[in-house]
């Protein structure tokens, strides 16, 4: 049934947008956790409340071996000596995205949390992502003066290693002249611990002598895109082997 509406008078009323930045409160939460040892969580207080996570892999290894009761000698972020290199290395294997989501799972059910359980059982819930991965190896040497004047071989060696031909072969991508990013090596020595950097569109490399004792090579993921995958945590071993490979294949030339 349609009833005539006479002597009414509607309103319109106008809304105007506009873009601007403003403060916004977050929270860090610092840990000292059983199995992953110093950790933080930040969490932000505004829609759509995004959450960061901060892990240390070789903080992981520590306390495994701790637990293990396995005797060893840390470096910052390096390992010097171990009681049993090859477990060790098979702690380091293991780290993945089962330890790192239960982690968080286990904390944002212990600390005040911006969603509530009424909001998770509408859906809303926090997707744990890749923002940044860095992958190492680390070579102790039994002498280090010798360690010191390899290091200073390889730099001389490997000036020419961000051209985009030998880029192409360290990250086992085809490079064009459509690829982004600029394609160099850079040497930085002044003021600071000698070491190699090179880049692949957003994926950083670099070589130094780390606390006059070890080769350290480092590759940092800052965008998966860039082998091919995407941020979704369940690649984290993908790309864990995707940094492996571009640090053996710079070692190996």
């Amino acid at each position: 049934m349609l009833i005539p509406l006479r002597g009414i008078r509607f309103l319109h009323t106008i809304c105007n947008t506009t873009r601007q930045s403003v403060y916004v409160n977050h929270y860090y939460f610092y840990f000292q956790n059983v199995d992953f040892g110093p950790a933080f969580i930040k969490v932000y207080t505004y829609v759509p409340y995004p959450v960061k996570v901060c892990l240390n892999g070789h903080e992981w290894a520590k306390q495994q071996l701790r637990q293990a009761g396995l005797t060893f000698e840390a470096l910052d972020n390096d390992f010097a000596r171990c009681a049993d290199p090859v477990r060790l290395q098979a702690i380091c294997d293991q780290l993945g995205p089962d330890q790192a989501q239960a982690f968080f799972d286990e904390w944002r059910r212990i600390l005040p949390w911006p969603l509530t359980s009424t909001d998770e059982a509408a859906g809303y819930v926090h997707w744990l992502s890749l923002w940044q991965i860095e992958v190492s190896r680390t070579q102790i040497f039994v002498d280090p003066v010798q360690g010191r004047t390899f290091f200073e071989t390889v730099i001389r060696d490997n000036l020419d290693v961000g051209r985009p031909d030998r880029v192409q072969l360290l990250f086992d991508r085809k490079v064009t002249q459509a690829t982004p990013g600029q394609f160099r090596s850079r040497v930085i020595q002044e003021g600071v611990q000698p070491s190699l950097h090179l880049d692949y569109k957003k994926c950083h490399v670099k070589q130094y002598f780390k606390e006059g004792r070890a080769l350290r090579t480092e590759t940092t993921i800052n965008d998966p895109k860039d082998f091919g995958s995407n941020k979704a945590l369940r690649h984290l071993p993908f790309l864990q082997q995707m940094g492996r490979q571009v640090n053996r294949r710079l070692l190996d030339v």
